[in-house]
């Protein structure tokens, strides 16, 4: 790995920041293995029978992991996703600077994925390389730690939760598997951002323009992805948005399609929803802002911007509408389009009519 990060001192400070939950090494954690290999194979039949996506990649596998082990994870995903960018920093920087450079983005990085690894229930791992080990690769991973905090927090039925959240990992799973340009283009917009990351002095003075421009009119430039949003240069705000677009779809995709699929299997689908929705709102007024700054709550309002795109372009057209949208690349929503159901509805309209 590049040393433009010190991945050493990441894991270091994530596992104290991670925290311990007791449940995890107590008899509760016994038989979650075994559970969730068996949820993830039935959630890929409920899900595919759903969407109508079947998955190229064959059956999904299920990996249940510790705190520690998820930060691991994806500290070797960032690794490899950043591999260009972070050579390209390294050879620019050494000696002293470079090293404390490296130790200060290990810090931030550790701090950041230590407190997310004591809140996330699941992830799908969505970069595949040739190159690396298949067997560590395209796993849909469950963080058993938090998942059983919850159950045993709030008295969740486990057989109910557990199919529950691997629904949703799982749908996430078969959007990337069984749409064949969907990785590729995903991974072509994340390219492009990597390809404009040339760190710029002036982008400093953009970014305080924009927040005074916030400050003014009443508006919060970190809305719209954070930090990196505020310093991103026109193109990667382009780029951003296209992103965000897929995601709020794909997210809001996700969260229908996990409480549609096994409706039978899984009563308490409401109860879930409530409980995890307040949970993310009960958070202290320190982790609210780090969330708005890196970013996170765009990422959590993809999930109900892409909820209510979904419900009206089904109000309009039905399920053969939305499917539209995962077609082609240019039927993608934009942000803005995500936003405005209408502009979106009305464009493929017109183009289905021209074809």
């Amino acid at each position: 790995m590049s040393q433009s990060i010190d991945w050493a001192l990441a894991e270091s400070v994530a596992a104290k920041m991670a925290g311990h939950e007791p449940f995890a090494n107590s008899y509760h954690r016994h038989g979650m293995d075994e559970d969730f290999e068996r949820f993830t194979a039935e959630a890929q039949g409920f899900v595919e029978a759903e969407t109508g996506f079947t998955s190229l990649a064959g059956p999904a596998r299920a990996r249940v992991v510790d705190r520690i082990d998820w930060v691991r994870a994806n500290l070797a995903s960032y690794g490899r996703l950043l591999r260009p960018v972070l050579d390209q920093l390294e050879s620019k920087m050494s000696g002293p600077a470079g090293s404390l450079s490296g130790k200060i983005a290990g810090a931030e990085l550790g701090a950041l994925l230590g407190w997310m690894s004591s809140r996330v229930l699941g992830q799908y791992d969505l970069l595949v390389l040739e190159e690396e080990d298949p067997d560590e690769q395209d796993i849909v991973y469950y963080v058993g730690p938090n998942i059983l905090s919850l159950e045993k927090r709030h008295s969740f039925p486990p057989a109910e939760f557990r199919l529950w959240v691997a629904l949703h990992e799982v749908t996430h799973r078969t959007q990337f598997t069984g749409i064949p340009w969907l990785r590729p283009y995903f991974l072509e917009l994340v390219g492009e951002l990597m390809g404009m990351a040339d760190p710029d002095p002036t982008r400093l003075f953009t970014a305080a323009g924009r927040l005074a421009e916030g400050i003014r009119t009443g508006s919060n430039p970190l809305a719209d992805g954070g930090v990196a949003a505020l310093f991103a240069s026109p193109e990667q705000r382009v780029v951003m948005d296209k992103v965000g677009g897929l995601m709020s779809l794909l997210e809001g995709h996700g969260d229908v399609v996990m409480d549609r699929a096994a409706m039978d299997r899984v009563p308490s689908a409401d109860r879930f929803g409530r409980v995890l929705r307040a949970r993310r709102a009960e958070m202290n007024v320190g982790a609210k802002l780090l969330q708005r700054l890196i970013g996170l709550e765009a990422k959590l309002a993809q999930y109900e911007q892409g909820e209510k795109f979904i419900a009206e372009v089904e109000r309009v057209g039905g399920t053969d509408l939305l499917n539209r949208a995962f077609e082609s690349p240019g039927l993608l929503p934009t942000l803005e389009e995500i936003r405005e159901p209408a502009t979106w509805i009305a464009r493929v309209g017109r183009e289905g009519a021209a074809a």
